[in-house]
């Protein structure tokens, strides 16, 4: 039995469930105890001792990084693939996954800390806004390059491109900031969100955000500590939020990647 720890928000797990729905494979969805408080929780922390989502059991055998599990699927359940069959095409879905997980991500991260954690207000946010909607501009000029005049990303089907990209796109059209419904990206946007796989994992989205109400107030309180790892950490800082970044160690309302024991 395969379980899937995950948040309904985490980009990184909304991928890997798109994968295992789109293969049919049957899975149990797990949230870790306290997540985003800093604390410890001891089961989940056996399956990935960074402490972050998501994390896959498969019959005990846990694997933790979104892109090694993703592997992990295609390889335990081959049909339908994921990656297409010619070499170049693979490498290009491998690199358009890695630029949205390690470039594009600090985007819908770091306007998430603006608009739903409220790190910043008044003219400083403004212009930190305005630095994310450029760089969401600038990357869907990237993406358009590389989908060009095909369905998908990798040719004919629906894949591991597709999957990386979708969840981000639909986490910035949620910001106000995603691609024009009339450009290319915006057509193969829809296209995308008329999926299954892609509808169940979105909605579990949706609902998800419907709890952030009074999360700047867990943060006021100290109660809540969002992760500023490697690219987040970057994204802030050239972006025009170091005092967001200074202010957040001081009230120790964020955190760094866990220590591995």
């Amino acid at each position: 039995m395969i379980t899937l720890y995950e948040h309904p928000l985490s980009p990184y797990a909304q991928k890997c469930k798109i994968a295992l729905y789109e293969k049919g494979v049957t899975f149990d969805l797990k949230m870790p105890t306290a997540l985003g408080t800093g604390q410890v929780d001891a089961e989940f922390l056996k399956a990935n001792p960074r402490a972050e989502v998501p994390a896959l059991i498969d019959d005990g055998f846990a694997i933790f990084d979104s892109t090694v599990i993703l592997e992990y699927i295609e390889d335990k359940f081959p049909t339908p693939p994921l990656l297409p069959r010619d070499l170049k095409a693979r490498a290009t879905a491998r690199m358009i996954e890695d630029a949205m997980d390690t470039h594009y991500e600090p985007i819908n991260w770091g306007m998430g800390e603006l608009r739903w954690f409220k790190r910043a207000e008044g003219e400083q946010a403004r212009v930190i806004e305005a630095r994310a909607a450029a760089q969401a501009r600038g990357f869907y000029a990237w993406l358009e390059r590389h989908l060009g005049d095909q369905q998908w990303f990798g040719g004919e089907t629906f894949g591991w491109a597709d999957l990386s990209v979708i969840p981000y796109i639909n986490g910035s059209t949620g910001q106000g900031i995603g691609p024009d419904g009339s450009s290319k990206l915006g057509k193969w946007q829809t296209r995308a969100n008329a999926r299954p796989s892609v509808q169940k994992t979105a909605a579990a989205a949706t609902d998800s955000i419907k709890t952030l109400a009074n999360v700047s107030e867990a943060v006021r309180l100290r109660l809540f500590k969002r992760e500023y790892r490697d690219h987040r950490l970057e994204w802030m800082i050239r972006s025009g939020g170091l005092d967001v970044v200074l202010e957040g160690i001081k009230t120790e309302t964020i955190r760094f990647s866990n220590e591995f024991h």
